[in-house]
């Protein structure tokens, strides 16, 4: 299995937003969107990762087929996180095969710093997959905050770590395989 992670371009930028709409299809599960009278829900507000600096896009693709995209931005709910994980989609049909934990150790180790990875509190499976895969990539030396943060209109469940110094083997001592 080969997994690409591309940086997403302004020309890459609908097919980053076409995918968007699996994803917030995705979130319906756990927050009410509602679907438009088009019939399409809107994944058209992440421009500032095209416009803003220290906002990134990146598409991920398995076996040359489109997997998902990550958006990473560098600004966080707590004033010194230097980067975050804006937003962070595989497809369905991707997932509980390792790729997800992939792309995430891979965008950490481009972008080195003080970590900041939000879930909404209503998705608890994120919340599970983001702090097993953190767990793993810093062997267990990372921070939960206490208590949910309000970030916008959302609450979240936040973890932080910083990797700026040393490079994580990942979980025990295992290999990243990147």
């Amino acid at each position: 299995m080969n997994v690409e992670i591309i940086e997403a371009g302004p020309e890459l930028k609908s097919v980053v937003c076409n995918l968007g709409r699996y994803y917030i299809h995705d979130f319906t599960e756990f927050i009410g969107f509602r679907c438009s009278e088009t019939g399409l829900y809107r994944a058209d507000c992440w421009d500032k990762y095209w416009q803003q600096p220290g906002h990134c896009a990146f598409l991920v693709k398995v076996d040359g087929e489109l997997a998902g995209f990550v958006l990473i931005e560098n600004q966080g709910v707590l004033p010194q996180t230097q980067w975050s994980i804006g937003e962070f989609f595989i497809m369905r049909k991707f997932r509980r095969r390792g790729i997800g934990r992939q792309v995430a150790f891979s965008m950490f180790d481009r972008f080195r710093g003080r970590w900041e990875v939000r879930q909404v509190v209503q998705n608890a499976p994120a919340t599970a997959f983001w702090r097993k895969v953190i767990d793993r990539y810093t062997d267990g030396k990372y921070h939960e905050l206490p208590e949910p943060v309000r970030h916008g209109q959302w609450t979240d469940i936040v973890q932080t770590f910083d990797n700026a110094r040393t490079r994580p083997t990942g979980t025990r001592g295992e290999s990243l395989g990147l």
